[in-house]
């Protein structure tokens, strides 16, 4: 082993030590978490999304159903979820007075 092969021993400790330091750093101000959510939603390619659909409001009625106000492209649903099933309830479209 001559001090060449030396030398380039630790240069590649240094670079990998690097590169660790620089994961930690990600890792602790949340760059990596961060990073890691972007990809699980598949938003790494394109902007922001526009969603669809969304949750306006939730009640519960007891422990077993309740009843959802769902907005989906603009109209508004109320769905009655229980154990069992879930049900569209009807909606009397009446402008306001």
């Amino acid at each position: 082993m001559d001090v060449i092969d030396a030398a380039r021993y630790i240069a590649a400790l240094a670079v990998v030590l690097g590169l660790l330091g620089l994961l930690a750093l990600g890792a602790r101000q949340g760059w990596l978490a961060n990073f890691i959510a972007t990809l699980s939603r598949g938003q790494i390619s394109g902007g922001k999304r526009q969603r669809r659909m969304k949750v306006v409001e939730s009640l519960v009625l007891d422990p077993r159903r309740r009843i959802v106000i769902v907005e989906i492209d603009g109209k508004e649903r109320a769905l009655l979820l229980g154990a069992s099933a879930e049900t569209v309830l009807p909606h009397d479209e009446r402008p306001d007075s």
